[in-house]
């Protein structure tokens, strides 16, 4: 029988969340609406904090709406890692602003707070720290820092839900946090995001600025108080997020059992560089060891390839940005941010979702295994 192909990721939908979909199909309310209303307070109670919670249709445009209410555009500068998803750049670039990157931890891949202050200038409007693969950056050293320098903090925690802080919920506490509900995230609502805050007056303003910046008096009358954009989430996403976050703790706790399998099972030779093990508020929304390229006879793509041959998916997350088209346009260079760009050429991401069985872990790690010995610059 054919072993079934292993994507790298795959999201679960359960029957009753499916069922809830069509029910909401049969509504006929499909924009936003009550469902919406419901996934809010449901994900409000789950961060905890007395938290305000705004969803939208991605997490993109959660940071760029997040951005605007800041009021931040150009000739501002916001600070963030060199390496995460183009997004957490682009929305910087979108709203007039200046990303100034800086480089991130070899081991955590989350950014260097002290490269981070010394990036600071009198134009620095905000930090924008990427919580990677769901673990959290120090947030004490992080915030400690925004206080010092006055600055809003913008946290990206597309992969964090779930994660947690000396057992607090990252999005319970804190300035500004924006999560993503992809399909590949630890949680789905097919497409959407949100914004967490503290601020009621602020989550009006994220309101106002979702949906074309309408505002409403109390005889319901209408006016346009800021030119806003269209982010809303349909009731459709909603539902499927309210079945995903009733699961999300079972789910993030797979993931970590995934992730402990996966740091006793790869041994490779040469060995791959692992990546930090966190601890329980660690939501691993992914596994990216990187490839002893130095000792390889094999590239990143060859490696990809055969994982592919052998019916297991393999991803890249992700190059580092600075070095894109646009990045080097405003200046940037190769040998900027030297630990982004080695996890940039070197970094894999390896099958890792809650239906996973043990065995597929073992799988994956003999598979790599058997391609890293093959391609060794010792092999003959």
């Amino acid at each position: 029988m054919t072993t079934p192909y292993l994507p790298f990721t795959r999201p679960t939908l359960d029957e009753e969340t499916i069922q809830g979909v069509v029910e909401v199909l049969r509504s006929g309310w499909l924009a936003s609406g009550p469902k919406v209303q419901e996934f809010e307070l449901a994900l409000a109670d789950y961060l905890g904090g007395g938290r305000q919670v705004r969803v939208l249709t991605s997490a993109t445009g959660a940071l760029e709406v997040a951005l605007r209410v800041c009021g931040i555009g150009p000739g501002d500068e916001v600070i963030l890692p060199a390496l995460s998803f183009a997004a957490t750049a682009n929305v910087i670039v979108r709203v007039g602003a200046r990303p100034m990157f800086v480089d991130v931890d070899l081991a955590t891949r989350n950014m260097d707070l002290n490269q981070a202050e010394a990036a600071v200038t009198s134009r620095t409007r905000a930090l924008m720290p990427v919580h990677f693969a769901g673990l959290p950056v120090d947030m004490d050293a992080l915030y400690g820092l925004a206080h010092r320098r006055g600055l809003r903090v913008i946290e990206d925690a597309a992969h964090a839900i779930g994660s947690a802080w000396n057992g607090r919920r990252i999005g319970g506490f804190g300035d500004i946090v924006s999560f993503s509900f992809h399909p590949n995230k630890n949680m789905t609502t097919i497409e959407g995001g949100a914004l967490s805050v503290a601020d009621p007056e602020l989550a009006k303003a994220i309101e106002t600025e979702r949906f074309h910046g309408i505002a409403r008096d109390a005889e319901g009358e209408m006016d346009v108080v800021r030119a806003g954009g269209k982010y809303n989430m349909p009731d459709v996403s909603a539902r499927v997020g309210l079945g995903q976050l009733r699961r999300l703790d079972e789910f993030n706790g797979r993931r970590r059992a995934l992730a402990r399998a996966y740091f006793s099972g790869l041994k490779t030779d040469p060995p791959m560089q692992l990546p930090s093990e966190g601890d329980d508020g660690h939501s691993w929304h992914m596994f990216a060891p990187l490839l002893p390229l130095e000792d390889l006879r094999i590239t990143r793509r060859e490696f990809i390839q055969s994982m592919h041959g052998k019916g297991i998916g393999v991803g890249v997350h992700y190059p580092a940005m600075h070095l894109f088209s646009v990045y080097r346009a405003m200046g940037y260079r190769p040998g900027d941010f030297p630990h982004a760009e080695r996890i940039g050429r070197s970094t894999v991401t390896l099958p890792l979702f809650p239906a996973m069985s043990d065995s597929d872990v073992a799988r994956v790690c003999q598979a790599a295994a058997e391609i890293i010995a093959a391609g060794a610059r010792r092999a003959a």
